[in-house]
């Protein structure tokens, strides 16, 4: 039986099959050979005396004609404004009221609650650290981030209790307020029985409420509630538990009246 001739695995005219014009490397396609030809190298010759001519013609030219005067390297003197210029006030300027007394931007404590020992009061880094659920390395994370300083209320009743911090970085080599805000919400977005709301006024806000309560041997159950935000160099955390279920309009009315005196 004769087998086709592919004309692809013949190669010129007393060259033998084109497997042996084949490059060494199988895998790669082979470029097409192509000659540059004689046309090709008329018209770069062209071109090249064209350019030379070219020069020459516009030397010839600049040489006959007279010097153009050069304006002038001075520049007129631009005088400084007169009058007095109107500063930002704090409600218009951020840093005026986030750089004094941080703890007079708390919420007040409401009327019927008692004081706690965190009511009106600092954390420093290492009391700060001590919230979280390791707070050695969480003490080195405060400290990588630039941390500033934290201020702290605090009022309970005989059912509930609410803590909130406004916790300030330096914020010399990063965004650390809104990159700890977006690691908080990581972990709390996967606690189970959990629903989450944003809060309106913020970027990055959220409020949580945690349905299943926090059950240890010997003591009643505790409901909590949270919120989170960032705004400029502070990280609002709002802290709400109690015996019984924690609402979301709780939650969220504490979060609204907090961001609105940032």
């Amino acid at each position: 039986m004769s087998v086709p001739t592919d004309p692809a695995s013949v190669g010129p005219a007393g060259a033998g099959p084109a497997s042996d014009l084949a490059p060494e490397n199988p895998e790669a396609p082979a470029a097409p050979a192509r000659r540059r030809g004689r046309t090709a190298l008329l018209i770069a010759g062209a071109a090249v005396l064209g350019l030379v001519a070219g020069t020459c013609a516009g030397y010839l030219v600049q040489a006959d004609r007279k010097p153009t005067r050069l304006p002038s390297l001075s520049q007129p003197v631009v005088r400084q404004a007169k009058g007095y210029v109107q500063p930002l006030t704090a409600a218009q300027d951020h840093r005026v009221k986030t750089d004094g007394d941080l703890r007079k931007l708390l919420l007040k404590r409401p009327g019927g609650t008692r004081k706690t020992e965190y009511t009106d009061t600092w954390l420093d880094a290492a009391d700060y650290a001590d919230l979280f659920t390791k707070p050695v390395p969480a003490f080195g994370d405060q400290l990588e981030n630039e941390f500033r300083r934290a201020a702290v209320t605090a009022w309970q009743t005989d059912s509930t209790y609410v803590e909130i911090r406004l916790v300030q970085y330096r914020q010399a080599s990063k965004l650390a307020a809104s990159e700890h805000v977006q690691n908080q919400q990581y972990w709390d977005d996967r606690e189970p029985s959990t629903r989450s709301w944003t809060l309106p006024g913020t970027g990055d806000g959220m409020v949580y409420v945690h349905d299943r309560p926090d059950t240890k041997p010997g003591y009643v159950p505790v409901y909590s509630g949270e919120a989170i935000a960032s705004r400029g160099d502070i990280v609002m955390e709002i802290d709400v538990s109690g015996t019984g279920p924690v609402s979301k309009e709780k939650v969220m009315d504490l979060a609204k009246k907090q961001v609105a005196r940032l």
